[in-house]
């Protein structure tokens, strides 16, 4: 879940990188970014989560979701040990916060300050956000970045202000909450984080719709199997990988998603397709949502709770359909 790192370029003055993975990890020492720094690789944006993250209670949760769905072993010692660098803050004169554009950083974004907060940490905090790049159609991660983009990035990175840290802690309150329709409102909310209003919408949108009971991530990959020559459940996740806007979602996550959708294609040898079902749900000519076994919660709510109603743009309580 986290991985601090002491490099050798210290100084009086410190600062703390705290970066969004190991590949970013990497590719700033690589460049000999001056401080230390931890590397954040949770996924809050998918699992249980509390408001108190500065608690084992928190730990524990995270633990076993990361166990249940996705096989993980943490090595909770090693967390502790890592995430005590917040423990001994005197040393830093600053924090910078390495996140990206998509809704995977930003909830690990807004889950990393919420702790900065809960531990009374009061540093200058800054953020170094990539997402679009002048002249390049694709939005790009930080690691995707050249040498001279990435520098260009921390050379313009954003303070935070009092308001940019309460509007996280918002945000981390109702995600936490049971109605995450309270959230709708901070989408247009002017703000330092500037793809914040594309991660909440996207976010909403992982509720099964009320049309045809799946998500928009799930929806996706029908209209990818739809549209495209797809070979293999492999070929198609790569193109769901790739081809995803505002998720963020690595492999491990896109798998269990192509997984639990093999009701709708068929496999044959060099070929996925949809099959009647799987062209039904992506022309919500049927709901499929009771047929859709996902126990899944988003913070404080379970998915299966609610609808996405694309008419009226908000969640509404879940109806069992038939089809």
């Amino acid at each position: 879940m986290l991985n601090a790192l002491e490099d050798n370029y210290m100084d009086q003055n410190t600062t703390l990188h705290i970066t969004n993975g190991s590949v970013l990890t990497k590719y700033l020492v690589e460049l000999e970014f001056k401080g230390e720094i931890l590397t954040w690789e949770e996924m809050l944006c998918e699992g249980p989560t509390i408001e108190h993250i500065n608690s084992d209670k928190f730990l524990d949760i995270r633990i076993d979701f990361l166990k249940e769905f996705y096989d993980i072993e943490v090595d909770l010692d090693k967390v502790r040990k890592d995430i005590s660098i917040l423990d001994n803050i005197d040393k830093y004169t600053e924090i910078i916060l390495w996140f990206e554009y998509d809704l995977f950083c930003h909830i690990n974004l807004i889950g990393v300050i919420n702790l900065l907060l809960q531990k009374k940490i009061n540093l200058p905090l800054f953020l170094v956000c990539s997402g679009r790049i002048h002249g390049v159609n694709e939005l790009k991660g930080l690691a995707e970045l050249s040498s001279a983009q990435l520098t260009d990035h921390y050379d313009a990175r954003l303070r935070l202000t009092t308001d940019d840290k309460d509007l996280a802690r918002t945000i981390w309150q109702l995600y936490n909450g049971k109605d995450h329709n309270l959230i709708k409102p901070y989408i247009i909310k002017h703000s330092s984080f500037e793809y914040l209003s594309n991660c909440l919408k996207a976010h909403l949108q992982r509720f099964p719709n009320s049309e045809n009971g799946l998500s928009e991530l799930e929806l996706n990959i029908l209209r990818i199997v739809d549209r495209r020559d797809i070979h293999s459940r492999n070929h198609l996740l790569g193109y769901a990988v790739n081809f995803q806007g505002f998720y963020g979602y690595g492999d491990m996550q896109f798998e269990r998603l192509i997984n639990r959708l093999s009701m709708f294609y068929k496999e044959e040898e060099h070929s996925l397709t949809l099959n009647e079902d799987g062209k039904k749900a992506l022309n919500s000519e049927a709901n499929y949502e009771k047929d859709i076994i996902d126990s899944l919660v988003y913070g404080g709510v379970n998915k299966k709770d609610f609808n996405f109603n694309v008419k009226l743009n908000k969640l509404v309580n879940s109806v069992n359909y038939g089809n």
